[in-house]
């Protein structure tokens, strides 16, 4: 039988070592939104094309349905922030290597819905429908 290993990945230590950057740059960013953005584009710009073709369409979404989130990134993935706080985010399938990319929702998002509600969505592409569920979800979020 084989041992599994113990501990993080590779790439959830890729994550963790993202995030501390991230931590020094946050308080640049909630001060300056275009460096927040400029953060996510980048990220979004090194992503495989498939991804970024997703995570370029749900930027323009996202900042479109709710001006107020503040672009950044959260353990170098694309995110949205309010108060400081993660509301959004899209993590690319190459991240983890997933099968599909995903749109997630943290706890501070308004998206409850009885006692029980998904909080994130796997993405293999993006069509009308789709775009559609995720501007009414993300107006929600923020309402």
């Amino acid at each position: 039988m084989a041992q599994k290993k113990k501990g993080f990945t590779a790439e959830e230590r890729a994550a963790m070592r993202e995030r501390a950057k991230e931590l020094k740059a946050e308080e640049r960013a909630s001060k300056n939104r275009e460096e927040g953005e400029r953060d996510v584009l980048a990220k979004i710009a090194e992503m495989p094309p498939s991804d970024r073709k997703i995570a370029k369409r749900l930027h323009e979404i996202v900042t479109a349905g709710a001006p107020d989130l503040a672009p950044r990134t959260w353990y170098g993935m694309p995110a949205y922030a309010k108060d400081g706080k993660v509301v959004v985010f899209f993590q690319s399938a190459e991240k983890f290597k997933s099968r599909y990319a995903t749109l997630g929702f943290s706890d501070r998002a308004n998206i409850d819905q009885g006692a029980m509600w998904p909080t994130s969505f796997a993405l293999k592409e993006l069509t009308a429908a789709e775009e559609k569920k995720i501007s009414a979800l993300v107006k929600k979020a923020v309402s």
